[in-house]
This record gives C-alpha cells, sequence and structure tokens, in this order.
C-alpha cells in the first residue's frame, strides 16, 4: 500500500486533468486514474490545482558570512511559502565556495536546516580544482562581472582551462554575464545611473566570449533584454529571467531598494524582455534572490548594495499571470520547474513516476495582494508590496506535507540534492 495518494486536478503529460498519484518513501510510484488505498490519502476538490514543486536555480541566502540579511532557515521557508521545492544556492557567501574544504563546510553548516531541497554552486577561480567539487554541485558559477561578493574572473586566459575541465564533467555553468572591463564606475545616483555604467553591450560581449567553448552546457542567468535572449539562443545556451527586469525599470523604480547587478533596463528594453518571455523565448525563471537589510539599502545610492529578494514572490506573481491569461501553465511548469530540472539534472520538475514526490497546490480563486508583513526572509522588505499573486495552499516535499493551509508545518526536512 502506498505511503500517500494525492487525488484530484493535477499538471500531468501536458496537460490539466484527473489524476491520482501515489507516494512510496518519498518518490512518485504510480499515477494513474485511479489508485486504491494510501497510509495517507488527500482528497482535493475540483477548486485545487496540483503543479510540480518549483525549481528555484539562482538564490543568495547569504549563509555563512551574511546572516544578518538572511539564514538558510529564514532562506528555505521563504522558499516553501512560495511554492518552491527545490533551490540552488549561489556560492558568493563568506568565505567564497571555490574550494573544496570550503564547499563541504557549507554543507555540514546548513544540514537540518532547510525547509526544501537545496544544492550548492561553486564559483569559478583561478586554478580551481574541478574534478574534486563536481561530484558534490549542479553546477557551477563564473561572475565575468563585479557583483556583491569578490569573485570576479574576466581574463579569458584563466577561464579557458577551466572550461576545458567543466565539458568534462558535463556539468552546467551559469553565469553572471556582463563583461566587467565594459562596466563603468562613474559616479551614480539612481537606477538611471547604474544603467549607465552597465550597458547591454557588456551582456553581449560576454555570449561571444563564452560561444568559444562549444562543448560547455553554458547558462545565461538573469537577462535583460530581447536581444541577449536570441544571441543566447543562437549560441545554444540556457537563460533565465527573473521578475524584477520583467516588471520594473530604472525610471519608475530608481532608488537603491531596486538597485540590482545586471541593473533594471529602460521601458522599452522592458517591454522587449516581457514579450521574449512571453512568447516563451526564456528557459526558466531565477529569482536571483539577493536580500539586503533595510538600513543597507538606505545608504546613499553609491554605497548601497545590489539585490532584490524574491524567492517567495516569483511563481506567486507568475501564477497571477497565468490566472490572468498572460502566459499558459504550460509555460510556468516549463520555466518554474520542468526546464531547471533538465538543465541542472535535478531528478524533479514533473508529476511523473520515479521522480521526487514534490508538488505545489494551488486554489486559483484565492488571489490576493503581496503583504510584505506576511512574507518571511530575514531582510524585511519587498518592491513586490500589493502586486497581485497566488500562493500555494499546500506544499508537499519528498512525500511530506510542509505547507497546509497556507502555513508552514513540521521541522526542516529538505535535503541535500548532492550530498
Amino acid at each position: 500500500m502506498p505511503d500517500m495518494v494525492i487525488c484530484g486536478k493535477m499538471f500531468v503529460e501536458g496537460a490539466l486533468q484527473y489524476a491520482e498519484v501515489a507516494v512510496d518513501d518519498g518518490k512518485i510510484s504510480a499515477v494513474a486514474k485511479h489508485i486504491p488505498g494510501g497510509d495517507e490519502r488527500i482528497e482535493l476538490g475540483s477548486s485545487k490545482t496540483v503543479l510540480p514543486g518549483f525549481i528555484d536555480p539562482h538564490v543568495h541566502l547569504r549563509d555563512p558570512g551574511m546572516t544578518q540579511k538572511e539564514d538558510f532557515s529564514t532562506g528555505t521557508l521563504s522558499a516553501l511559502c512560495g511554492g518552491v521545492t527545490c533551490i540552488l544556492d549561489m556560492p558568493n557567501t563568506k568565505p567564497p565556495v571555490t574550494d573544496l574544504e570550503t564547499l563541504m563546510d557549507k554543507k555540514r553548516m546548513v544540514k537540518g536546516r532547510s525547509y526544501v531541497d537545496y544544492g550548492f554552486f561553486a564559483a569559478l577561480s583561478p586554478g580551481a580544482r574541478i574534478n574534486l567539487l563536481a561530484p558534490h554541485v549542479p553546477a557551477f558559477k563564473l561572475f565575468m562581472g563585479s557583483t556583491t561578493g569578490n569573485i570576479l574572473l574576466n581574463d579569458d586566459a584563466e577561464i579557458a582551462p577551466l572550461m576545458e575541465q567543466i565539458a568534462a564533467t558535463g556539468l552546467p555553468l551559469s553565469v553572471h554575464g556582463e563583461d566587467d572591463a565594459m562596466i563603468s564606475k562613474e559616479p551614480e545616483k539612481c537606477n538611471r545611473d547604474h544603467l549607465r555604467n552597465r550597458p547591454v553591450a557588456a551582456e553581449f560581449s560576454c555570449i561571444d566570449r563564452l560561444s568559444r567553448y562549444p562543448g560547455v552546457r553554458v547558462n545565461i542567468c538573469h537577462t535583460t533584454n530581447a536581444e541577449q535572449v536570441e544571441r543566447a539562443k543562437a549560441a545554444g545556451f540556457t537563460t533565465e529571467v527573473t521578475m524584477h527586469h520583467l516588471l520594473f525599470n530604472a525610471d519608475r523604480n530608481p532608488d537603491a531598494f531596486c538597485k540590482v547587478n545586471p541593473p533594471l533596463r529602460d521601458e522599452p528594453t522592458r517591454v522587449g524582455l516581457f514579450e521574449s518571455f512571453r512568447q516563451g523565448r526564456i528557459d526558466m525563471f531565477g529569482s536571483d534572490h539577493a536580500p539586503h537589510t533595510v538600513s543597507e539599502k538606505e545608504q546613499e545610492y553609491g554605497s548601497a548594495p545590489g539585490g532584490i529578494p524574491g524567492v517567495e514572490t516569483t511563481i506567486p506573481i507568475a501564477l497571477d499571470l497565468v490566472r490572468s491569461g498572460v502566459i499558459s501553465m504550460k509555460q510556468i511548469v516549463a520555466m518554474g520547474s520542468f526546464n531547471a530540472a533538465s538543465v541542472f539534472n535535478l531528478n524533479k520538475g514533473s508529476i511523473t513516476e520515479g521522480k521526487d514526490a514534490d508538488f505545489a497546490i494551488y486554489d486559483f480563486r484565492d488571489v490576493r495582494e503581496i503583504d510584505v508583513r506576511r512574507l518571511h526572509s530575514k531582510c524585511g522588505w519587498s518592491p513586490y508590496g500589493g502586486m497581485r499573486a497566488v500562493f500555494p495552499d499546500m506544499v508537499i516535499t519528498g512525500g511530506r506535507v510542509a505547507l497546509e493551509d497556507g502555513e508552514p508545518c513540521g521541522e526542516p526536512a529538505g535535503r541535500d540534492i548532492r550530498g
């Protein structure tokens, strides 16, 4: 008899349909029109919709070294409450994850503290021991543009030997694709100045340079414009997009609370990016959840750090776009779950026999405005307050109910996907 059987309307084989799913030992053991029994049986009414648990392939949970902004518990709780059942955490912590010792220390530090499954990127640095790191990470990260943390690597002579080694592992390489040599250091007072200093040409340059390494599975993070998306596609790269680059622009959102790297673009560029997104030209959502404290963001613009929190709000806002008919259910499942699972080799991303039993369950009648006070990030603020969103009613991770009636329940039970 299965450990659990979930019954209801769910996204199976590319469409919404009634199905029943059996779960055993944290995995989906069967999907059918009727499955008898079940030690625990969850019968969902016609108003509920079951989707694969979402995956956020780009978060900065600040643990270790910057836990005044966020820690692994608060960050993964935020993910859970946004319908995200797996996160991939970036390496620009303190110390940065560039070697095996630091990586394993970080793994030990967060064990038992995560509400969702997780994996850690390792950052490329000169002479990095790729072969030692590869068994323990889902992917590598290359910072070609300066951002939070000091792990910039923008010298082709140092990048080239690492690319050959990464190609041999078969693992993907996510890239912060801004050519640092093209970033100006002129004084900044607002996001329009920040935009001026970090032009789209810097993004194009990185794609051109990375295209010299055809054996590497390159993923371009936080795309900001339609031409960048098309150049990446032509090079055979995958792409991510953030909600802030889709919805905000440098003129209507001028202050440091929306300062981010790469920067918000002007309105015509934002509209073009949104159209690329609407047409399904972008592969994945990546929140680039990058929390900083209110006091840090309230500094004079030039001193304020770049970064916006978003792991709890990205999918709920995107689901309102589904509800409003802007994008399809098939597209959000692809961008939010299936494609990330495929790119990063995760046993997740679809309601299919053998996959991890991760589900996010929604009532699409329950549309609400985002109340920043109800969000769970330690940073305590969000630029998305007041926007419409559809938050999950229930979340199941690894066959365990972790959120019910919109509230977290139980202890942290997330696992390291490369543990």
